[in-house]
């Protein structure tokens, strides 16, 4: 099957390329945030960090990756998707060798925040790709499969890092990262066309710029799906802040136990989006997340229950947590492509406004987290029921009243 295009152009590239490279350059999230996480604990106790130091070396990297895709984005409409992805990846890989070779706590968050930098071309484009390629009614879909594959390597991700660290120390996790964006760098270059014609290339002045930017933060589709994913991905990104400390300080998980909780997060995210897929065939994506906010809101409510009883056992912790993933695994294919639907002349800025909003979400919960985890559950637990309740109530309403709503670009494109 090939993907489709708009204009009665040939593709370029196959559906199911197309599918594997959106997977790999979405996959370069997790494997950057993940691998490593099992090995905060030991990269702490080596640097002699606080515990607030350790988070910046997570929370700075996804500040950088949030702000980066606003320079990015633009660009990308601007030049295409392929330089902006080559520059990005090698960028990416220089940074992450520098990560392996930091001294200091300071040093190793220097480049953890250029190789976040970095790492927003990847994902940013990979949004944009789906606007460039598929139609409204195929996208959604697309990017379940492609976030499926992103689960995987999620998946995958935990258990390695906490192998790596076990065995060979935190920094050849670190190393194992910086190969990845190699590898990935070097499958851009050989297999990757192409996506964004001249024709739909936007010019960078700053009028343009300007009144793109205006027209997609004034357009209601667009908040409603950001505050969704961005609330979905909060309280991703609250475990992953915090579950290594938790999981391995206060339940006495060894690394690699770590790394299959993790892991089973991850699998039970895969099928979510294979839920999702489902999903959409027989319904839009505004009733699908409306579905999976119950999910979402469940899992609060048990994650409540447990930090105010303060009974909070891993098993129930982990069975709890499986509904929030569930649920997130129908939330982002749809939001992430809900953000960039009404846009197809600025696809590159929506995303990257899109990823940029999350990031500053994903810093605040890190800054937070950082003050509040106090060598017990009740941070880990609160951030998700609260951002759990925060699902439900965005998807019933603003989604529900905006999530359908398409306008056309306010600035034509132009080859100026």
């Amino acid at each position: 099957m090939s993907a489709p295009t708009r204009g009665g152009q040939p593709p370029a590239m196959s559906h199911r390329l197309v599918v594997v490279l959106l997977g790999l350059l979405l996959g370069i999230q997790p494997i950057t945030t993940d691998v490593y996480l099992p090995g905060m604990p030991a990269m702490r106790a080596e640097l002699g960090a606080s515990m607030a130091q350790v988070q910046l070396t997570l929370t700075g990297l996804l500040l950088a990756f949030g702000a980066s895709q606003l320079v990015w984005g633009p660009l990308s409409d601007r030049f295409g998707r392929r330089p902006i992805l080559l520059v990005g990846l090698a960028l990416y890989t220089v940074a992450g060798a520098l990560c392996v070779l930091a001294q200091t706590t300071a040093d190793l968050v220097l480049w953890r925040t250029v190789q976040g930098a970095a790492m927003g071309a990847a994902v940013m484009a990979a949004r944009a790709i789906v606007r460039d390629v598929y139609d409204p009614a195929q996208g959604a879909r697309v990017m379940a499969l492609a976030l499926g594959g992103l689960g995987l390597i999620a998946g995958m991700g935990p258990p390695l890092g906490g192998l790596l660290a076990s065995t060979l120390g935190w920094r050849s996790a670190l190393m194992a990262v910086t190969v990845c964006g190699a590898l990935l760098c070097l499958t851009v270059a050989l297999r990757f066309t192409e996506t964004l014609p001249i024709e739909r290339r936007s010019a960078l002045r700053v009028g343009v710029l300007w009144a793109n930017l205006r027209h997609a933060l004034r357009h209601p589709t667009f908040w409603a799906w950001v505050l969704l994913v961005t609330s979905s991905y909060a309280g991703l990104f609250t475990f992953l802040a915090a579950s290594s400390f938790v999981f391995i300080q206060v339940w006495g998980f060894g690394q690699l136990a770590y790394g299959l909780a993790v892991s089973f997060v991850s699998m039970v995210y895969v099928a979510g989006t294979f839920l999702c897929r489902r999903l959409l065939a027989r319904m839009d994506p505004t009733q699908a997340v409306r579905h999976g906010a119950w999910l979402s809101l469940t899992s609060a409510v048990c994650m409540a229950v447990m930090a105010a009883t303060q009974w909070h056992p891993w098993w129930a912790f982990l069975a709890a947590h499986a509904l929030f993933m569930f649920g997130h695994g129908i939330h982002q294919p749809c939001a992430q492509y809900g953000v960039v639907g009404p846009f197809a002349h600025m696809a590159g800025l929506a995303s990257a406004l899109s990823g940029f909003i999350m990031m500053v979400a994903a810093f605040g919960v890190g800054l937070w987290l950082g003050w509040r985890l106090d060598g017990t559950p009740q941070a880990l637990l609160q951030g998700i029921a609260f951002w759990g309740v925060g699902i439900a109530s965005i998807a019933w309403t603003l989604v529900r009243w905006h999530g359908k709503a398409a306008a056309p670009p306010a600035v034509a494109p132009s080859r100026a």
